[in-house]
C-alpha cells in the first residue's frame, strides 16, 4: 500500500516576514521549564495588556513517571435516595449498573477519539520530554507540535504511545517552526484515525474538547468552551518562534497537552494543542483558562505537504515591518524588490490597516493574519499612506528557494 493518501481538506495558512516581538523575550529551553513569550491581544489592553505564554513542552519524562501510579480516592454518596415511582433496579452481588453513554455527549466523543490520540516520549542528547500527538492516515502519520520533536532534530528517539498501552518507534518526517507543527510516522496500518473538521465554522461559545496527556497522565480529557478566535499569539523562543492565529479555548491545557486535538461538540478535530497563558514569571506553569490551538485548516495544509514532500510552505507578503510603530496598524518598514507586496505597489512608509475584513492593529496580528491563507492566495489589502487609506489586492508568495 502506497504511503500517499488523498489530501483531507482543503486549507489555508501564511505568514510574513519573521519579526521579533517588541522588548525583550524571555526564552527558556523546552524541556525542564516551559518556554515563555508573549501574547498580542486583539483589540484593547483587558486586564493583561500581554501574558506570558508557555508553549506546552512537558517536563522531564522521569519526572511525571510517577504520577501514573497516584491512587485517586472514591467518594462514596452515603445519602442516596430512591424514587417510589421509579425504584432503583436491583443489583446482583458481584455486577454494576453503568449509565448508558449517551451518543454526542462527551463520554461518546472520548471513547471514540481516544483510540487515535497518542503520547510521544522524546528523549534527545540531552533531555527528554513529552507530549501528545494524533493519527491522522490509517498508514502510520501523526500529527503534532514542532516544540514536542524538536529534541531530536540533533539525534535521539522518539517513543509513540498509544490508548493501548502499545508502544512504537516513531520518526519526524517533517517540520515546521513557523506554525509549530510536525508530522511523525510510526510503521503501522489500519489505525483509527481522528475526524478532522473546519475552523472556520468554530464559533465562540461552542463546545470545546481537548485530549492528551498533560504532565504525563495519558488519555486525559477535559472540556469547556471556544472562548476566542483570531487571537494573535507568538509562542516559543529566539530562533524557533511561532505565530499562531489561534483558537482560545477554557478547556484545561497544561504541559504535556501539545500537539492532542482540540474537538468541537460533534467530536471533529478543530485544532492542535499548542500554548497556553501564565501568570508565572517563571517556575512551574500551569492551567489559568487560557489555552490556544492552531485552526486545524492550517495544520491541514501544513501536513499534506509535509507528508508529501518531506517539508512545507510558509505564506509571505514580501515586507519587512517596523517592529516600533506603535500607533493602529503594521507599517511597512522594507518592501521585498520582486515580491507579493512590490507587484501590489505597497512601498515603505504604507501602513496595513486591513486584510480583507479583519482590521490589523500592529505587525503581529499582521503576521498571523497572513499565515491564516495559503501560499497563492488573493487577499485585499487596505493601507494608508500620506494620511489618505488606499485598497490594493495581493497574490500571496511563500518561502520557498524559488520565490
Amino acid at each position: 500500500m502506497s504511503d500517499q493518501q488523498p489530501s483531507y481538506g482543503s486549507p489555508p495558512f501564511p505568514e510574513a516576514p519573521r519579526p521579533q516581538p517588541a522588548g525583550p523575550v524571555p526564552y527558556i529551553p523546552p524541556t525542564p521549564s516551559p518556554a515563555q513569550t508573549v501574547v498580542t491581544r486583539r483589540r484593547g489592553p483587558g486586564v493583561l495588556g500581554t501574558v506570558l505564554i508557555a508553549a506546552l513542552v512537558a517536563a522531564i519524562v522521569g519526572g511525571f513517571a510517577g504520577l501514573g501510579g497516584y491512587v485517586v480516592g472514591r467518594g462514596v454518596d452515603s445519602a442516596a435516595q430512591q424514587s417510589e415511582a421509579l425504584p432503583a433496579p436491583a443489583i446482583q452481588e458481584g455486577s454494576a449498573v453503568r449509565t448508558p453513554i449517551v451518543d454526542g455527549s462527551i463520554s461518546d466523543i472520548a471513547a471514540s477519539t481516544l483510540p487515535a490520540v497518542v503520547s510521544i516520549l522524546a528523549e534527545g542528547k540531552v533531555d527528554s520530554g513529552s507530549g501528545s500527538g494524533f493519527v491522522i492516515r490509517p498508514n502510520g502519520y501523526l500529527l503534532t507540535n514542532n516544540h514536542v520533536v524538536d529534541l531530536v532534530a540533533d539525534g535521539g528517539s522518539l517513543t509513540v504511545v498509544f490508548s493501548d498501552g502499545d508502544r512504537v518507534e516513531g520518526t519526524v518526517v517533517g517540520t515546521n517552526s513557523s506554525y509549530d507543527l510536525a508530522v511523525v510516522k510510526v510503521d503501522r496500518r489500519g489505525l483509527p484515525t481522528v475526524g478532522l473538521g473546519d475552523s472556520s465554522g468554530a464559533r465562540v461559545g461552542d463546545i470545546a474538547i481537548a485530549i492528551g496527556a498533560p504532565l504525563g497522565l495519558d488519555g486525559t480529557v477535559t472540556s469547556g468552551i471556544i472562548s476566542a478566535l483570531d487571537r494573535p499569539v507568538t509562542a516559543g523562543g529566539e530562533g524557533d518562534l511561532s505565530y499562531i492565529n489561534a483558537i482560545q479555548t477554557d478547556a484545561a491545557i497544561n504541559p504535556g497537552n501539545s500537539g492532542g486535538p482540540l474537538l468541537d461538540g460533534a467530536g471533529s478535530v478543530i485544532g492542535v494543542n499548542s500554548a497556553i497563558a501564565t501568570l508565572a514569571l517563571g517556575g512551574e506553569t500551569g492551567n489559568i483558562g487560557l489555552g490556544f490551538a492552531i485552526p486545524i485548516n492550517s495544520a491541514k495544509r501544513i501536513a499534506d505537504e509535509i507528508i508529501a514532500t518531506g517539508s512545507s510552505r510558509t505564506p509571505l507578503i514580501g515586507v519587512q515591518l517596523d517592529m516600533r510603530y506603535a500607533d493602529p496598524g503594521a507599517r511597512i518598514d522594507e518592501v521585498n524588490a520582486g515580491g507579493a507586496a512590490d507587484d501590489a505597489g505597497l512601498e515603505s512608509g504604507d501602513v496595513i490597516r486591513r486584510i480583507d475584513d479583519r482590521p490589523i492593529d500592529d505587525a503581529t496580528e499582521l503576521v498571523v493574519a497572513i499565515r491564516s491563507y495559503a501560499p497563492g492566495d488573493t487577499i485585499d489589502v487596505t493601507y494608508e499612506r500620506d494620511g489618505q487609506e488606499r485598497a490594493t489586492t495581493l497574490v500571496l508568495g511563500d518561502d520557498s528557494p524559488s520565490s
